[in-house]
């Protein structure tokens, strides 16, 4: 298949494009960073530079796709005016969305985000609901970045009404790579006191782009929402314990698949999309959160 990925110069979109390349598919990416006028290395994926938020560059680079990953955003609400995240995410996603309805694309892989319940930015703070969450959870959104994401699964829903378009948005949890585990998860390794509103939950980049690939060749009607992440918590700990030391009955437990289980339910993608993770935090620190030697 051909398939776009936009955000292809970020920490999803690089892994998406590797392995989506690699599975087969013949891949452009796109980003807002300038093209490098070379030879292209062999085998190299396509590259073209558009601001998605201009309609008219969206529809250029989605022009001919069978189908799109859109994954560039802003990826958080923190380092930039409120209307800034806001506007960027929400009209590049639906520039990109309406370029695909209406130039025929069939499928469309949206990459949403954990923060759509809205516990992870809130202005007002809140405890969800039960734990693990999973996709039933109510979204409850405050910040720009977490209404961005959410607002953007509603123009899936839109889109699947209007025409035969097929969508999948995916929900990671905090992404890690090689790169920033012992930065972002070793601390939580070593201190099990150290949580944040995602309840030791992430997801290393490859398993991700492993579900990317799943939902670029999946054939499942209408939109569908899944949630990513691995199946163990940052540190191992015990999360039935941790949960219960840290909230006390504030957030419902219920049942849990292993005794170190993530604050986040995959059950819906293992089943509907196949999905299996492969990789741990342990697979790249040491018990005591550092880089393992390879």
């Amino acid at each position: 298949m051909r398939v776009v990925v936009t955000g292809a110069h970020g920490k999803v979109g690089r892994a998406a494009v590797k392995a989506l390349a690699e599975a087969g598919h013949e891949v452009t990416g796109v980003d807002l960073t300038r093209p490098i006028w070379e030879r292209h290395e062999p085998g190299e994926p396509a590259y073209k530079q558009a601001e998605l938020t201009d309609a008219g560059q969206a529809y250029a680079v989605v022009q001919g796709a069978d189908a799109v990953v859109h994954a560039a955003a802003i990826p958080d609400p923190t380092a930039n005016a409120p209307h800034v995240v806001f506007q960027n995410n929400l009209m590049a996603t639906f520039n990109v969305l309406e370029a695909a309805v209406r130039l025929g694309v069939p499928r469309f892989v949206n990459i949403s985000s954990e923060t759509v319940p809205g516990y992870f930015f809130a202005d007002r703070p809140f405890l969800p609901d039960y734990a693990p969450v999973d996709e039933e959870h109510p979204a409850r959104p405050q910040d720009p970045y977490a209404l961005s994401k959410h607002f953007g699964e509603q123009l899936m829903d839109a889109a699947v009404r209007r025409c035969d378009i097929r969508c999948i948005s995916l929900r990671p949890s905090w992404v890690q790579h090689e790169g920033n585990y012992e930065r972002n998860i070793g601390p939580q390794v070593r201190d099990a006191s150290l949580i944040g509103a995602g309840l030791w939950s992430y997801t290393d980049v490859y398993d991700l782009a492993d579900a990317i690939v799943l939902a670029v060749e999946s054939d499942l009607p209408g939109h569908e929402v899944f949630y990513i992440a691995a199946p163990d918590n940052a540190g191992g700990h015990d999360f039935a314990a941790k949960l219960r030391e840290h909230y006390g009955d504030r957030i419902e437990l219920r049942p849990i698949s292993r005794p170190d289980s993530s604050g986040i339910s995959c059950d819906k993608a293992h089943r509907l999309l196949g999905w299996t993770p492969k990789r741990s935090w342990r697979d790249y620190l040491d018990e005591d959160g550092r880089t393992r030697q390879r």
